[in-house]
């Protein structure tokens, strides 16, 4: 009885194929949208639960409150190295390290001058440098080493980017700040377009050339294998702040770890979903007054077909059931168009961002909860818009409806 329903429903649907067409425009269009804004805002989360996972969670950062933007890029407060040597003395600290980050004018060559964070980094413990650059090390030549002065690591984008028009490779120089150094070795690629181009070079080298002292914008720190790293982190905090004089009131750094970063940008991401996937409600509303509006007229011109069926034995629930699958079926096909065109669209989107900026961080996520979830939302859609048509249809008397002109 179900597969007469349903070959029923599409000979109707075939027999009014304009207005079927246009009815599926509705839902198609609201699938598109809900399943790009969807996929690229699950992928941008995919990607940066796939950065934390290479960080580990036996990590925390401190930096200075009251910085606008990335470290080094000014503020009230500043850390030092005194503050680095209280860290490393705590409880549960494997290791410390610490970087201080600035904007440098960069000369290659002949060509125009760029400015992009420069980053002053320890380099006299390999362990400390293994920290540093835990997941990715040198694409070409050599991490910095102690003793190197003058020298130079530069970001993946210098070399196979064109940054200055002529790739920058190991061997050549460059001028920082009217300040010639050395490179000595090309950075892996690490996906964010800014880690790409950033520049690394001694703590010593980093002193001369910003006049900063024993200044420091982050603090890097690694807890002991079996640590408790929220516990190391609350005890790191309270030993700072009583070195620096300060109580909670008027504490002047800030203590993240792993979970809280990522908490406040899955926040961020949350409210960002719930915005685009308003967005997307709109079109799916559109396409919902559409569908609606088609099984209305497909009641009007079948009231007589109606009639027959019911003189001929027909229930309401069977009319009820036949419209029902009818307003599904345009739900359902409109998803499954809106679905295939969503899917270009998104990888389009992917294939664009990855080849301009250099970075996977924009990417279309193919979760088959996304792909599954939008033909079985525009299937519920299509039942839902012509649930009141089709209660409308199956209540009907057999007699006023054969009489229907």
């Amino acid at each position: 009885m179900l597969n007469d329903y349903f070959l029923m429903a599409f000979r109707n649907l075939k027999q009014r194929k304009t207005r079927s067409a246009l009815t599926i425009l509705g839902i198609f269009l609201a699938i598109i949208t809900i399943f790009v804004l969807l996929s690229l805002s699950i992928g941008l989360n995919d990607f940066v639960n796939e950065q934390f996972e290479l960080l580990g969670g036996d990590k925390f950062f401190i930096q200075p409150k009251g910085q606008l933007g990335a470290p080094g890029t000014g503020g009230a407060v500043e850390l030092t190295l005194d503050d680095v040597d209280v860290i490393s003395r705590v409880k549960g600290v494997e290791e410390v390290t610490y970087m201080d980050i600035g904007n440098a004018k960069i000369q290659f060559k002949d060509f125009k001058p760029r400015y992009y964070l420069t980053i002053g980094i320890p380099i006299e413990d390999p362990k400390v440098m293994d920290l540093l650059f835990v997941g990715f090390g040198a694409e070409d030549g050599r991490i910095l080493k102690k003793g190197d002065k003058d020298k130079v690591m530069i970001g993946y984008n210098y070399k196979y980017k064109n940054l200055f028009d002529k790739p920058i490779d190991v061997g050549n120089k460059i001028k920082l700040n009217d300040v010639e150094f050395e490179v000595v070795g090309i950075v892996e690629q690490i996906g964010n377009p800014q880690d790409d181009q950033q520049i690394y070079m001694s703590f010593d080298d980093f002193k001369d050339l910003f006049d900063s002292g024993d200044r420091v914008d982050f603090i890097y720190i690694q807890v002991k294998k079996g640590e408790d790293l929220n516990e190391v982190a609350d005890r790191a905090e309270k030993n700072l702040m009583n070195f620096r004089g300060v109580d909670e009131k008027t504490t002047d750094f800030t203590v993240s770890t792993p979970e809280e970063l990522l908490d406040t940008f899955n926040t961020i991401l949350n409210i960002l979903t719930a915005f685009l996937v308003g967005i997307g409600a709109i079109s799916v509303l559109v396409g919902s007054i559409g569908i609606a509006n088609t099984m209305y007229t497909s009641v009007l011109e079948r009231t007589q077909e109606i009639g027959t069926m019911k003189a001929i034995g027909a229930k309401n629930s069977d009319i009820l059931t036949i419209f029902l699958i009818e307003s599904g079926i345009l739900g359902l096909l409109g998803g499954i168009a809106g679905l295939i065109i969503g899917i270009i669209i998104a990888k389009s989107i992917e294939y664009v961002a990855t080849a301009y900026i250099g970075s996977e961080i924009i990417r279309a996520s193919m979760n088959p909860i996304i792909i599954f979830g939008s033909l079985a939302f525009a299937f519920l859609i299509g039942i839902a818009s012509g649930v009141f048509p089709s209660y409308q249809a199956s209540k009907l008397k057999p007699v006023d409806a054969l009489r229907y002109e």
